[in-house]
């Protein structure tokens, strides 16, 4: 179970340096509070997904994940390695 957490928890690391990042906000949020929270951050938006609360984004700039974080984001994920659980 652990090493299962493990690996989980490595393939869903952003890289360094990535460009484009997938972004958690709060389950509660609707979708309109999901968009306002990104924009807020400067983020593009990439794509939707399935999950109203997770976004696909490009963030504005090297500081980027911080304003997404202060802006409500609970998890920055590699969008890659959840794209086949979470297409819409």
């Amino acid at each position: 179970m652990v090493s299962w957490i493990a690996v989980a928890a490595l393939s869903l690391q952003v890289r360094a340096g990535a460009e484009v990042v997938a972004v958690v906000f709060p389950p509660w949020w609707n979708d309109q509070q999901v968009l306002l929270a990104a924009a807020s951050a400067n983020a593009a938006i990439v794509r939707m997904t399935a999950l109203p609360t997770l976004l696909v984004v490009r963030p504005d700039d090297n500081d980027g994940l911080t304003r997404l974080r202060k802006a409500g984001a609970w998890l920055t994920l590699d969008p890659q390695a959840i794209a086949a659980c979470v297409t819409q």
